[in-house]
């Protein structure tokens, strides 16, 4: 179908004479035909970064090109260098689904000739429309897969066993915000499907393409959110009944990464306890109420970590604290006080830097009050 769109937009540049772009209704670009070296800053940033800036996007709207069925004109912007340029709407069954444009600085494109062309922006129409409906029914389907109901997952396996040949990869993209920003997947491979589901942005895709995909989407989701983008990826899953356990492996992933980064389920080390229970019970068996107290002293918590990264090595903690050895036994002597933990035992050990390891991520304790 990419090809189908290719061929649509090098002909439109070759009956128009003129340089032609064709892009979603996102301002996202789908293709592009060079005809002569005319360029300008918006025709070039929309080939390099794949997509037209917000600026250019509210510009160009301004001119009603959402609503039109047919060709608009775009006067140029000599201060900022920006050419005119015709616009004509990729439309179906009364539905824009994106626009074709022509840079035409000096007017030299007719109506006449700019009518000739609509029959190929209706193809264009037709065909974005289509891909837009496979995507969608794809994507219900792959939220089906996510489902908490075996019967539910069962059928969307089946349906999907065509589409989705094991085996896979799933990611998880979370940015903040009370509402998950869009993710365009025009800009995604079409082996890579996409949904949002309990908030996450989940991509399951050929293990073969995790390599590139998750950064993709990454970067893309990041254009839209104001707060930089958390993701985590898993895989493989040797069946399509395993996606479900994959998002939620992943999510775990994303959970555990730094903003702006993308963790994989592997690296996760003992953070993969936060996939084996409920935050609460979690909190309730690790956080104990030694552990609580010393988390309400920042920085002897942050020696307790350091000491128990260094596996107990006092000459490795005191140097990577800057402080003396002598500093550091005090603040050991404080730790072992408030949390009533020997910090000579490695089962003491072990139940601090687990609580000290998870507490980013659990709710603060709260005893279990007696049945």
């Amino acid at each position: 179908m990419a090809a189908d769109l290719q061929e649509i937009v090098e002909s439109a540049a070759d009956l128009l004479g003129a340089p032609a772009t064709l892009e979603d209704r996102d301002f996202h670009l789908v293709a592009y035909a060079a005809h002569g070296d005319t360029i300008d800053p918006v025709r070039m940033e929309s080939i390099l970064h794949r997509r037209a800036t917000e600026a250019v996007r509210s510009r160009f709207e301004r001119f009603g090109i959402a609503r039109a069925t047919g060709p608009v004109r775009i006067p140029a912007d000599r201060a900022a260098g920006v050419l005119g340029r015709l616009c004509l709407p990729a439309r179906w069954h009364g539905v824009t689904y994106g626009y074709l444009w022509l840079l035409d600085d000096s007017g030299t494109i007719s109506d006449e000739l700019a009518a000739r062309a609509m029959p190929l922006c209706e193809r264009a129409g037709l065909q974005m429309a289509r891909q837009a409906r496979e995507r969608d029914d794809l994507g219900w389907k792959l939220a089906d897969l996510l489902s908490a109901q075996p019967e539910v997952r069962g059928q969307a396996a089946a349906d999907l066993a065509e589409a989705l040949p094991p085996p896979l990869a799933v990611a998880v993209l979370r940015a903040p915000g009370p509402e998950p920003r869009p993710l365009n997947p025009w800009l995604l491979p079409r082996s890579v499907l996409t949904t949002v589901w309990e908030r996450d942005h989940v991509l399951v895709f050929p293990m073969s393409r995790a390599g590139d995909v998750v950064e993709r989407a990454r970067r893309l989701l990041a254009e839209r959110s104001p707060e930089p983008v958390q993701a985590g990826s898993y895989g493989p899953c040797d069946a399509l009944t395993e996606v479900r356990e994959g998002w939620l492996r992943a999510r775990v992933a994303a959970r555990a990464a730094a903003t702006g980064e993308t963790r994989d389920w592997t690296s996760l080390g003992v953070l993969r306890l936060l996939r084996c229970a409920a935050d609460d019970a979690l909190s309730q068996a690790v956080l104990t109420p030694g552990a609580d107290r010393l988390l309400a002293h920042p920085d002897l918590a942050a020696t307790a970590r350091a000491f128990l990264d260094r596996a107990g090595s006092v000459q490795h903690t005191a140097r990577d604290l800057s402080i003396h050895r002598q500093t550091l036994y005090h603040r050991l002597r404080r730790i072992e006080e408030i949390t009533a933990l020997d910090l000579s035992t490695g089962q003491d050990r072990l139940t601090l830097h687990l609580a000290l390891t998870l507490s980013p991520y659990l709710p603060p304790f709260t005893a279990t009050p007696p049945q």
